[in-house]
């Protein structure tokens, strides 16, 4: 679930959802059959009010974090207030992808509306060019022509590999490059109508949180923002990034191209805000709401479907699967 086409990835406008009817699972059979209608209705059902939930609690989280460095400002609540920030502009990104799928509310300019300006232009993403470049994700993943197969395609990596890119997420060198390759897109092609609408979406979103921040008296907690966007948000999509797809055995099998990672509670607040770690079921079934995931789960697992799926516990598991890869230094100690 990349955040942002790639400048050499193509878009197709009028890219289709694909029919996740079509998919199969291992023994031949339709993963589908194992549920019934009324409870396939019932995990589409939209509930407005759940989606309003998650957007007021990821914005929540983020003055929470702000209003702690402002009252007890030490080196202690800025890493802190980094680390939830980070994780709760990846939690915007995962609403802009909820929207991109129509999934966020029911009424699709309200879907719209705050896919873009509560959730991807803060972020400085834009839901209407992701949409169709996401979608040929779900139609080809794992596959040569998945847009995001770049993300898969490393791993495994080795330990010292993946320190490296955490040092460089960290350090800012990650977020400069999706810097400029932001700024390109949306200042560098003014004459586009969908690239200036990007670049406006975002110098008025973060105008706006600049300025409640600067009413409520304290502007330089927006360096936060700024900060965590540069750094921890890097990180954590990575690992999300990881998580999702890498080191998955079937490209052509639904139950073993994508993984579900099972979460604790600190790694949901940290890692894997709303629901994205039931990334299986997601595109088992790509227009379940984010909060009926767990129970897709649930049902999935109770009949037998998930025997053979790529389903891990824990974030931790799934990074050292990722750097198992040894040099041959190591493979000699």
């Amino acid at each position: 679930m990349s955040m942002a086409p790639p400048e050499h990835v193509r878009i197709d406008p009028q890219a289709e959802e694909p029919d996740p009817r079509h998919d199969l699972a291992p023994d031949g059979r339709r993963w589908l059959d194992a549920l019934d209608r009324d409870e396939i209705a019932s995990l589409l059902e939209m509930h407005d009010w759940r989606s309003a939930a998650s957007v007021i609690v990821n914005w929540g989280i983020v003055f929470a974090s702000m209003a702690l460095v402002a009252v007890w400002p030490n080196p202690l609540t800025v890493v802190l207030a980094l680390l939830l920030i980070g994780a709760r502009q990846l939690g915007m990104a995962v609403l802009m992808h909820e929207a991109s799928h129509r999934s966020l509310f029911r009424d699709r300019r309200v879907n719209d509306f705050v896919g873009n300006w509560l959730a991807a232009y803060p972020v400085w993403s834009d839901l209407h060019p992701y949409r169709p470049y996401h979608l040929q994700h779900h139609a080809h993943t794992g596959s040569e022509r998945d847009p995001d197969l770049g993300l898969i395609k490393p791993f495994p990596i080795t330990r010292d590999s993946f320190r490296r890119k955490v040092w460089r997420d960290l350090s800012g060198q990650t977020g400069r490059k999706f810097a400029a390759g932001s700024a390109k897109r949306t200042f560098g092609r003014w004459n586009d109508p969908v690239s200036r609408r990007a670049a406006i979406g975002a110098l008025v979103s973060n105008a706006i949180l600049l300025g409640v921040l600067t009413a409520l008296g304290h502007p330089w907690l927006y360096l936060l923002w700024v900060g965590a966007w540069f750094t921890t948000n890097t990180l954590v999509t990575r690992i999300r990034a990881i998580a999702e797809h890498a080191l998955t055995p079937d490209p052509a099998d639904p139950l073993r191209n994508t993984r579900t990672t099972l979460a604790s509670p600190l790694e949901r607040l940290f890692l894997a805000p709303n629901r994205v770690n039931y990334h299986l079921e997601h595109h088992l079934l790509m227009t379940v709401p984010h909060y009926h995931l767990p129970r897709f789960h649930q049902l999935l697992r109770e009949r037998g479907v998930l025997e053979d799926a790529c389903i891990e516990r824990g974030y931790l598991r799934v990074l050292r699967r990722a750097t198992s890869k040894v040099t041959p230094v190591d493979a000699t100690a």
